[in-house]
């Protein structure tokens, strides 16, 4: 057994262990400040790097390489001989750095793996709740969190989003459950980790320039269940995921658990009307359900639609596998609110309204907020990953009084919308100025507007063109919005 491979525990020593940490955001810097505590020898690359980071890095003693030298295979690194390369979950498999890690037998970690060995530094490791899908991970994950806040846990939310899983591990008080988001990113690299509790929500294609096919993508998801110890949650709307649950190699006793919007059948949770219903996790399941919520409760979130109704079944089920109460479930989601730009109202005007949902980088998530209006100018188009569109819009086509198209990749949209939603009115727009790209899909899209209408934000692609983030692309779409109206 190598060293590396003998590490299983923050108590084990740590010390001399060479390392390279490829990527300095966020995550990287937590996973070498987290290292230099161990006492690891450690070189960090990365192409960007935050100058208060660097300098924290410097008082710690850490060798850094940045720029340019950092993004091909750096010599230094080579020289280093590191073994154990720990990257940001965004770099390629191909990346050169990967590349070279798999040629000259270096163990590849991201931050969870590390996390998982570490797990243990305060006392009582907490249990972890796994969660992953195409769409709908991180109001999962927030409102799983919520729940279990509110039965009196201490939860966290972290992974791919909130606070680092590392300096969750740090914490000294430490917690009794963390919730996990995972990408497929993080999951492609992810080695054997157990958690309590798992669920894939959905699986669409996407980040396939990333993965190189579907069936990769797929797959990756797909891990989140091995080794989950006792309760798979899985759409029952999504086949994919059930297949996934059926495939993985579980811990011996651990059970399977469907959310659905619609009737809950035997060991699900899901709705009879406007009650969120819980088969699942009662004993006397085969015949009774319990109630855990209504769509009142739900209302108090945001808008009611058909993906925050699976959200909230599938967070729900997550919460119950730990055996919290009823009463817990229905405080936990009247006390949560959504993220910004997750299908958040902007304005309500002349009876248009105009709806900020720049969070659907995706066409699954795009048809999630298309599915829950009947008449829309819609706002698409950015950067599409090698996703076809063309799917989307012929399905939705019956339902769109316009459409505005932005982004780098807007000729694939306007192909597709020529192709399958010919009597779709379009407007392009072109500008080369980010700082007019709203404004000027602010007034396109009240020129197709009528009363009773939705003017959507829901872009279907990645906004990095444009933008600085989704985010930045949502504020700048309602900023226009309420500018427009003023």
């Amino acid at each position: 057994m190598s060293r590396v491979e003998s590490l299983k525990s923050w108590h084990d020593d740590w010390s001399g262990l060479k390392v390279a940490v490829i990527g300095l955001g966020v995550t990287g810097f937590s996973v070498a400040d987290t290292l230099a505590e161990l006492g690891c020898d450690l070189r960090v690359f990365a192409e960007r790097a935050d100058a208060e980071q660097l300098d924290i890095l410097d008082v710690l003693g850490v060798r850094h390489i940045t720029g340019a030298a950092a993004t091909e295979l750096p010599g230094e690194l080579v020289n280093f001989a590191p073994e154990l390369v720990i990257t940001s979950p965004g770099v390629r498999p191909d990346s050169p750095i990967i590349s070279w890690a798999a040629i000259s037998g270096t163990p590849v970690w991201v931050d969870i793996d590390l996390a998982w060995r570490l797990r243990d530094k305060v006392g009582k490791p907490a249990e972890w709740v796994c969660v992953t899908g195409t769409n709908g991970k991180t109001t999962t994950v927030q409102l799983t969190t919520s729940i279990l806040r509110a039965a009196g846990l201490r939860a966290e939310s972290c992974g791919n989003i909130g606070t680092p899983i590392l300096d969750c591990i740090r914490e000294p008080n430490g917690y009794d459950v963390l919730v996990v988001e995972l990408s497929s990113f993080q999951l492609h690299y992810l080695g054997d980790i157990s958690p309590f509790a798992s669920a894939v929500l959905n699986v669409d294609h996407d980040h396939l320039d990333w993965h190189g096919d579907f069936e990769k993508y797929r797959a990756a998801k797909g891990k989140v269940y091995e080794h989950t110890q006792i309760a798979c949650v899985y759409n029952m709307a999504d086949k994919t995921t059930e297949k996934l649950v059926e495939a993985a190699d579980v811990i011996e006793g651990a059970r399977a658990i469907g959310f659905t919007v619609g009737a809950p059948g035997l060991s699900q949770v899901g709705f009879v009307e406007d009650i969120l219903c819980d088969r699942a996790f009662i004993e006397e399941r085969k015949d009774n359900a319990q109630e855990l919520a209504t769509l009142e409760d739900i209302a108090m979130i945001g808008v009611i639609t058909p993906h925050l109704l699976a959200n909230v079944a599938a967070a729900s089920a997550l919460a119950r596998s730990f055996g919290i109460p009823s009463e817990a479930v229905k405080q936990g989601i009247r006390e949560f609110r959504l993220d910004r730009h997750r299908i958040e109202v902007v304005l309500e005007h002349d009876e248009i309204t105009w709806i900020d949902d720049s969070k659907a980088t995706n066409p699954h998530a795009a048809a999630a907020s298309l599915a829950s209006f009947d008449s829309i100018v819609w706002v698409v188009g950015g950067l599409l990953k090698g996703v076809d569109v063309a799917p989307l819009v012929a399905k939705f086509a019956p339902r769109l009084r316009g459409a505005v198209v932005i982004g780098k990749d807007r000729e694939l949209v306007l192909e597709a919308l020529r192709a399958e939603a010919p009597s779709v009115p379009v407007i392009e727009i072109t500008t080369d100025d980010n700082d007019e790209v709203m404004p000027q899909v602010a007034s396109s899209a009240l020129a197709f507007a009528q009363a009773g209408d939705v003017v959507l934000l829901a872009p279907a692609a990645a906004s990095m063109d444009q933008f600085k983030d989704y985010a930045d692309r949502g504020f700048r779409f309602a900023e226009a919005v309420r500018a427009l109206h003023a």
